[in-house]
């Protein structure tokens, strides 16, 4: 029987929480552990309820979403957290990765993406909106002395790494690089586990980041 994957929802705004919830009642293989209007709620509910992914605001009174996914990482550390984030949050999102998330998904999104962004962290993989990530690239593009005043870390990438993080910050997963350059899935998670290692970050949604904030890739 396949397991029900138990998903806590954070946010401060209760009618978001409410459509949220509806929602993900209708995905085959989940359901609402609970319910958390801030950062403090969440840590009291974390410890009373099996939880397998959390959607976690940025934004919330109090504990806000940076502090409560730090403070929940460090106690429990398997724990998956999906960020639910608005444009506007944008000087949020490398704090938000820092502390831990396996993914980033917009508030605007469809029930597909939010489905695809569940299932892809339930696999093992980090998810990145692809919406998000081409915001990202244009104001990095706008911001005109950005490439000139920054410059690469001085990191050496063989070719076929630097291949395979440019399609990671494309948003391909480890089986799409898999099957568009030809390699075993194991060669293909060998070579991201040492671009992690290299870049020194916590999983392939940081290394985006830290990819797209070091000019290592041209997108």
């Amino acid at each position: 029987m396949e397991k029900t994957h138990k998903i806590l929802i954070v946010d401060d705004h209760k009618l978001f929480r409410e459509g949220l919830s509806f929602v993900i009642s209708q995905m085959d293989s989940c359901e609402v552990a609970g319910e958390a209007s801030n950062g403090r709620e969440f840590l009291e509910l974390l410890d009373k309820l099996e939880v397998d992914i959390v959607l976690m605001d940025i934004s919330m009174p109090g504990i806000d979403g940076i502090e409560a996914t730090t403070k929940a990482l460090e106690k429990y550390p398997g724990l998956k957290i999906i960020a639910l984030t608005m444009f506007c949050d944008e000087e949020y999102y490398y704090k938000m990765i820092q502390a831990g998330v396996s993914g980033y998904i917009l508030k605007e999104s469809g029930k597909d993406e939010l489905a695809n962004a569940i299932n892809t962290v339930i696999s093992g993989e980090n998810y990145f909106s692809q919406k998000l990530l081409r915001n990202i690239i244009i104001n990095l593009n706008k911001a005109k002395t950005f490439r000139a005043t920054t410059h690469k870390q001085e990191i050496k990438l063989t070719p076929r790494e630097s291949e395979i993080l440019k399609l990671i910050c494309q948003g391909l997963s480890n089986a799409e690089i898999s099957e568009k350059i030809s390699l075993s899935l194991r060669t293909v998670e060998g070579h991201k586990s040492n671009l992690i290692s290299k870049t020194g970050v916590r999983n392939s949604v940081s290394l985006v980041m830290y990819a797209l904030k070091n000019n290592l890739v041209d997108i």
